[in-house]
């Protein structure tokens, strides 16, 4: 093997000698002939198969015909030339069952199944697939696929074609590629892939106290496969033997094979040399123009059944039969055995799911345990007492809660909505939201420990230097024709000039700012809705309509009326911004054209979390601290941009649990239509893919034929996976002071998530093609702003949305009677208001007088803390009003506080890093360092004793303490 062309990470690829990486006979393709592989294909499509291509079909597909008994010319090329031409006269039934037949006696002669993961040679392994259709109109994409095709043979990969005939459908080709040994040691050099090259010596001292408590939870042995603990370093291809290197077959595991493979793939041209447009080139781009149909690696068995090769792995059955399945919510997850199969970027995911789920635990019992709080101390509430009592809330007459339309209704009509604010609205909730704050940091650092562990386990320690210098993306290198000198690797590479980066990062905020705009203004029109739609709630509620409903008509109020209606609309308009945003957001990150894959990763999570966290969190902070803030107090009340729509006012007995309605709506709905999307379709999906193999003999409807009917998992999936995973991570902390049932549905949610994920990845979807991560990105920021602005938006919900402090106050500071008890507190906080002295001219309406105006009731209470008329400060606001203002803003400072100091204190308790993960790493670099002196020691002693010292008269003087350079005067 000799480099021709090409450089690490370049525009063009490393070709191979045909001669020195594989055979022609066992390659597939001839020297003459791989070039012209997509004329052969061509030729297939446009007329029957002649003898000569069936000849030489026969011999690029390397078929075993000499095993056969030389009178069996079943398989003779006028014999074969004559089966296709009748099979292919035929329709429907008749010609699924000649296919059967026909492929039944090449297996039973061959010994091959087309459910095989390797060539029909049954020693190469199938790498990666390559689906086409040849359309009538496709002369273009043949000769697309002709080059390169013709290309990757150069590259050194290996390839064999499936014919048409032998497909289910009658129309798909198969291309099926093999990447060597000197294709794969070359590439793994290129991307500095890290294998082993000694084993770990360092004693594993870490023990679990009460291991036997974890052993339910457990899985087996032999489904873990646990593998020795090795030191690990980037793979060098001139230093083979440096390497643990027992089979050449399986040095490299699947999922490193195909990334490798996809490297290539997503580089190699589809242009002759002669060409001037260096621009096409990558397999993304002959997807997306219709040169292939589809580009994927394979599973390396059914996923009900282990594999019936015995040198072939079984994996997946594995992951189906103990990680997929939901009777298995409460084992562990086999996180090797997924990084392994899947690459380390889902496993990174898993993992982080997996740990969040178990940390959702703890928040999902200490928050049971004060909604049972709540619910044992219903009894307690004197408020509600007061409220629902006929001598009290029996005889308060409530101000209209309209203009016009509404008339007056008694205090007692919401008895059970403040019954209910009690379940939320309680002591226990200003614990239960300083205990989120600390969890929320707990979970952030215990998660850096546990992902600074899989970094050194899975060799992904400093991979985001490797990433960024070699993993450019193929459409930044096909884009941007320019090029500059890169001062630290001295060599030519593509940027996007300034300007035009300045340009496109313009347009792509401004379309940002415009649907974030849009999502203000549906916002807007949702609260215009809540306005409009109280009034006409309050008008026909007035007197108690509702009540022959029996059950639910006593429990159905203006308030909860109102908000259980536009949370629903608000929650049916995120949807449909959310698809068609989805849309926007990935073409915008194109548009900026990203430099690398985390680059791009990266812009696309900020542009749909920005979007995500204004459309899905906007209605919950209008409830939580907008509304009931504004409304003014009758015969001043405040309306909407000067519009006839009054602002509306808090329930008596708060905002609060409107803000838990509003959050049970969005957030359950968010998840339980996520999870029907996701389990409903793939199963769709499976569904159809089953009936047809169900119809179709087993051979016939091939395992890399039904991987071609199922769209991939993909990198935007995972993508997908993460933010739905943030924003939930959003509502049990940003809100979690109104509603502590939170995390509780979130664990739930979670537990499904893990096992329908699995499930999706694992027999609905291609096997996606394995890629590195070293963290979980962007979104560890993410998830950081979010814990921090939890303790303040949280704190706000106690202080404003919540009547905690009020009644604090008034229990501590306004008692009449001096006693610690709430009783005469809705008294107190109602304030009084005579009707005798209501300024119509002050409305924006009409002036015309409403129709309780000329009522024998003169006075109504309304709530909120004003002097009553005839007082010399009348309707001004009390100093009740300012004190209980004062306490708000000192329990948000000290409770910020006091969280916030909790959190750092924690969080310098806690190193990102164990000691022994520290350790190992200091450990691993040395004896690189080491190893690769002493072997380069070694291999200058074997040269020196090889030459002879014919050309030296000195003794070569060697220093072992010197680890990066060797002295010698023969050098």
């Amino acid at each position: 093997m000799h480099r021709i062309t090409g450089k690490a990470g370049g525009d063009s690829l490393i070709e191979m000698s045909p001669s020195d990486s594989f055979n022609d006979d066992i390659n597939g393709y001839h020297q003459n002939a791989s070039a012209s592989a997509g004329s052969f294909q061509q030729g297939q499509s446009e007329s029957p198969l002649t003898p000569d291509v069936c000849v030489e079909t026969c011999e690029s597909l390397n078929t075993s015909l000499a095993s056969l008994a030389p009178s069996d010319h079943s398989d003779s090329p006028h014999f074969e030339d004559q089966t296709l031409e009748r099979i292919n006269a035929l329709t429907g039934l008749a010609r699924k069952r000649a296919l059967f037949l026909k492929f039944r006696s090449r297996i039973d002669k061959q010994q091959h199944s087309k459910d095989s993961v390797f060539f029909r040679d049954g020693l190469r392994r199938i790498d990666f697939v390559l689906s086409y259709v040849d359309d009538k109109d496709g002369e273009r994409k043949q000769e697309r696929r002709k080059v390169y095709e013709a290309n990757l043979v150069n590259v050194g990969l290996e390839l064999e074609t499936e014919d048409k005939s032998e497909s289910e459908d009658g129309k798909t080709y198969f291309v099926k590629i093999h990447a060597p040994w000197e294709v794969l040691a070359t590439y793994a050099d290129v991307l500095k892939i890290k294998v082993p090259f000694k084993a770990n010596d360092i004693p594993d001292t870490k023990e679990m106290p009460m291991n036997w408590l974890s052993t339910p939870f457990r899985l087996p042995e032999h489904v873990m496969h646990p593998e020795p603990d090795y030191f690990t370093a980037p793979f060098n291809k001139s230093k083979t033997d440096f390497f643990l290197i027992d089979d050449k077959d399986t040095f490299f595991p699947p999922s490193v094979r195909n990334r490798i493979v996809f490297y290539i793939l997503s580089r190699c041209s589809y242009y002759r040399d002669e060409c001037a447009d260096k621009d096409k080139k990558g397999i993304k781009r002959l997807l997306n123009n219709g040169t292939y149909t589809a580009a994927f690696p394979l599973h390396d068995c059914r996923y009900t059944t282990r594999s019936r090769d015995a040198n072939c792995e079984s994996e997946r059955y594995n992951l189906y039969k103990h990680w997929a399945r939901f009777f298995c919510f409460f084992k562990e997850q086999p996180l090797n055995l997924i990084r392994k199969y899947y690459g380390e970027k889902i496993g990174i995911y898993f993992a982080w799911l997996g740990f969040y789920t178990e940390m959702l635990l703890f928040a999902a019992v200490v928050g049971t345990i004060c909604f049972i709080y709540g619910f044992l101390t219903y009894d307690d509430n004197e408020w509600s007492k007061e409220i629902c009592n006929p001598d009290t809330g029996g005889k308060i007459i409530m101000c209209p809660l309209c203009d016009k339309k509404c008339g007056y209704w008694k205090l007692n009509s919401t008895c059970n909505s403040s019954w209910q604010s009690h379940l939320f609205d309680n002591v226990a909730t200003v614990f239960f939201a300083i205990f989120m704050g600390i969890w929320v940091t707990l979970f952030l650092e215990f998660w850096k420990r546990r992902q600074a562990r899989l970094e050194y386990e899975w060799d992904l320690v400093d991979f985001e230097e490797e990433q960024q210098q070699l993993q450019l993306r193929p459409e930044y290198e096909t884009k941007c024709t320019n090029r500059k000198l890169n001062r630290i690797t001295q060599e030519m590479e593509p940027y996007l000039p300034i300007t035009s980066k300045c340009a496109r990062s313009c347009l792509s905020g401004a379309t940002v700012l415009l649907w974030i705009s849009l999502i203000i203004a549906c916002i807007i029109g949702v609260i215009a809705y809540r306005l409009a739609v109280y009034a006409a709630f309050a008008s026909i509620m007035k007197d108690n309509p509702t009540s022959h409903l029996q059950v639910v008509g006593p429990y159905i109020t203006p308030q909860l009326a109102t908000s259980v209606t536009a949370s629903c609309i608000n929650f049916v308009i995120i949807m449909i911004l959310n698809l068609m945003y989805e849309r926007v957001a990935v073409w915008i990150t194109d548009m900026e054209i990203p430099k690398t894959h985390m680059e791009y990763e990266n812009k696309l999570t900020v542009k749909m979390f920005l979007f995500q966290f204004v459309n899905y969190y906007s209605s919950c902070f209008y409830v939580a601290f907008f509304k009931g803030k504004f409304v003014g107090y009758p015969g001043k009340y405040e309306y909407m941009f000067g519009s006839k729509l009054r602002n509306e006012e808090c329930d008596p007995g708060g905002c609060l649990i409107e803000l838990t309605t509003q959050l049970v709506i969005v957030m359950t709905g968010k998840q339980v239509w996520g999870n029907i999307q996701e389990a409903l379709v793939p199963w769709l999906m499976n569904w159809w893919g089953s009936r047809k193999a169900r119809n179709h003999p087993e051979s016939l409807y091939s395992r890399w034929e039904q991987d071609h009917d199922l769209q991939g998992f993909g990198q935007l999936g995972l993508f997908y996976e993460y933010l739905e995973m943030v924003i939930q991570f959003g509502f049990i902390t940003l809100f979690v002071a109104s509603f502590p049932l939170a995390p509780l549905l979130a664990l739930f949610n979670n537990i499904i998530e893990v096992r329908v994920d699995a499930w999706k990845l694992t027999t609905q979807f291609r096997r996606p093609v394995a890629a590195k991560a070293h963290s979980i990105g962007a979104w560890q920021e993410i998830l950081n702003g979010m814990a921090v602005l939890s303790v303040v938006t949280n704190a706000f919900i106690v202080a404003f949305t919540s009547d905690m402090i009020p009644r604090l106050v008034y229990m501590y500071a306004y008692q009449p009677d001096g006693e610690m008890n709430m009783k005469g507190y809705i008294n107190n906080s109602l304030s009084v208001f005579n009707i005798s002295e209501i300024r119509l001219a002050n409305r924006p309406d009409d002036g015309e007088s409403p129709s309780w105006f000329n009522s024998s009731i003169t006075t109504c209470r309304y709530r909120d803390y004003r002097y009553p008329p005839g007082h010399e400060k009348q309707y001004s606001h009390t100093m009740q009003f300012w004190h209980i203002l004062a306490a708000k803003l000192a329990f948000i400072i000290i409770m910020e506080h006091v969280v916030f100091l909790v959190k750092f204190f924690v969080a310098w308790m806690i190193p990102d890093v164990p000691t022994e993960v520290r350790a190992r790493i200091k450990r691993e670099r040395y004896l690189v360092q080491e190893y690769l002196h002493n072997y380069e020691v070694e291999k200058l002693k074997i040269q020196l004793s090889q030459n002879g010292h014919n050309d030296c008269t000195c003794t070569p003087m060697i220093y072992p303490s010197i680890k990066h350079e060797v002295l010698s005067e023969c050098l």
